[in-house]
C-alpha cells in the first residue's frame, strides 16, 4: 500500500479532498463572472475583494473547517496596516482572507499570476513578486508602498514564502520588506500566528482534512518614530511575537 497516496492509505481523506476541491472550484466559477466585471475598474476592486472573501467563507463552510481565533486586537476599519503571518501552507492565503475584513492586498509570488482564471484575478487584486529577481523585489516594494498610501492594507509572509524546512519552526531571518513598508509609512505592523493550517491542508501529498483552524491576531507593533535603523530590532521582535505562541501551542522549545 502506498502510504503517500491519500486515496489508497485513507479513502475518507481522499474523498474529502475531492469534496473540498469541488466546492473550492465550483464557488470560484460561480463568482468569477462578477469578480471579472468588478476588476475592470480600479475603484470597484474593493468589491471584488469582498466577493473573494465570501468565496473563502463558502469554501471553509462546505469543507467543515471551523475557526478558533484569539483576538488581542480588532483592526480599525478606518486604519490601514501591514499584516504579517507565518507561512507553512497554501491554505494560509484563504485563511488570512477569511480573517481580515480590510481591503487587503497580498505580496505573493509571480507564478500565481500565470494560473488560468485565478491568475488574472490574483494579479489585479494583489502585488506579484519574483523573489529571485532584484528588480522585481524592488518594484513590488514600490507598488506596496503606493497601495498603503492609497489606503489599502498589505498582507505579507515575511519568511519569503513557504520555505521552512521543519514545521512549525519559522524560517530565519525574516525578510525586511514588511518592516520597511511599515516604517516608511509609519503605520502599525500586525503579527498573526497560524498554528495548524499545514495539518489541515497538506500539499505533499495533496490532502484536506476537516477540523478547526487555530489562529492568533496579536496587538499591533507601533512604528511611529522608528527609522530604518530600527529594522534589525523590529525583525527580531516580529519573529518572536509570531513564533513563540506557535512553539507553546506544540510544547516545543525554541531552536538552537
Amino acid at each position: 500500500m502506498n502510504k503517500k497516496n491519500p486515496f489508497l492509505s485513507n479513502p475518507f481523506i481522499g474523498l474529502f479532498t475531492l469534496w473540498s476541491m469541488f466546492w473550492f472550484i465550483a464557488v470560484f466559477l460561480l463568482f468569477y463572472p462578477f469578480i471579472f466585471i468588478l476588476l475592470q475598474k480600479i475603484s470597484y476592486r474593493k468589491y471584488a475583494a469582498k466577493l473573494v472573501r465570501i468565496w473563502s467563507k463558502c469554501f471553509f463552510f462546505f469543507s467543515f473547517i471551523r475557526f478558533e481565533v484569539k483576538h488581542h486586537f480588532v483592526p480599525d476599519k478606518k486604519q490601514n496596516y501591514v499584516f504579517c503571518a507565518n507561512h507553512f501552507s497554501f491554505l494560509d492565503i484563504p485563511v488570512i482572507v477569511y480573517l481580515l475584513e480590510h481591503y487587503t492586498s497580498f505580496v505573493g509570488k509571480s507564478s500565481l499570476g500565470k494560473l488560468p482564471l485565478f491568475g488574472y484575478m490574483y494579479a489585479r487584486l494583489n502585488i506579484l513578486v519574483n523573489r529571485s529577481d532584484n528588480a522585481s523585489r524592488a518594484g513590488s516594494l514600490s507598488k506596496a508602498l503606493k497601495a498603503l498610501q492609497s489606503g489599502r492594507s498589505i498582507a505579507i509572509f515575511p519568511e519569503g514564502g513557504i520555505v521552512s524546512k521543519k514545521y512549525p519552526y519559522m524560517a530565519k531571518p525574516l525578510k525586511d520588506g514588511a518592516l520597511i513598508m511599515a516604517i516608511q509609512q509609519q503605520i502599525p505592523l500586525v503579527p498573526i500566528s497560524l498554528f495548524n493550517n499545514y495539518q489541515i491542508f497538506s500539499d505533499k501529498p495533496l490532502m484536506i482534512r476537516p477540523g478547526v483552524i487555530h489562529a492568533e491576531i496579536h496587538p499591533p507593533i507601533i512604528t511611529k518614530g522608528l527609522t530604518l535603523e530600527d529594522v534589525p530590532m523590529l525583525r527580531e521582535k516580529l519573529y518572536h511575537i509570531i513564533q513563540d505562541p506557535i512553539l507553546k501551542y506544540y510544547s516545543l522549545d525554541e531552536p538552537q
